[in-house]
C-alpha cells in the first residue's frame, strides 16, 4: 500500500475531527469518562486492530487515550491508517 502524499493527508484530516499529523503519524487523544471506560475502549480498539491486521500505538493516561497510526512496513501514512482511525472514531460513538 503506497504512502500518501502530504497534500492528501492534509485533505483527509480536514474531514476528521481532532486528528492531526505529528512525527509522521496521525494522532488523536480521546478524553473519556473514566479509567474503566478508557480501558474498555482500548480493549475494543485491540479487536478492531486484530481484525484489520494493523496495530496502533496506544498511550493510556487515566481517562485519556492517545492513538498514533502509521504503516510501519511502508514507513509512512497510508490508507490503512485512515481506515482504522475512522473505525476507532465510530467505535467511540457506538460506546456513548
Amino acid at each position: 500500500m503506497p504512502v500518501l502524499e502530504e497534500t492528501e493527508i492534509v485533505r483527509r484530516l480536514a474531514h476528521m475531527s481532532d486528528w492531526e499529523v505529528k512525527r509522521g503519524e496521525i494522532t488523536r487523544t480521546y478524553e473519556l469518562a473514566s479509567f474503566p471506560f478508557a480501558i474498555e475502549f482500548v480493549r475494543r480498539i485491540g479487536d478492531l486492530a486484530e481484525a484489520a491486521g494493523h496495530h496502533p500505538d496506544i498511550d493510556i493516561r487515566y481517562d485519556k487515550v492517545k492513538i498514533s497510526l502509521s504503516t510501519h512496513d511502508e514507513k509512512g501514512i497510508t490508507e490503512k491508517d485512515f481506515a482504522l482511525a475512522q473505525e476507532i472514531d465510530m467505535l467511540l460513538q457506538s460506546m456513548d
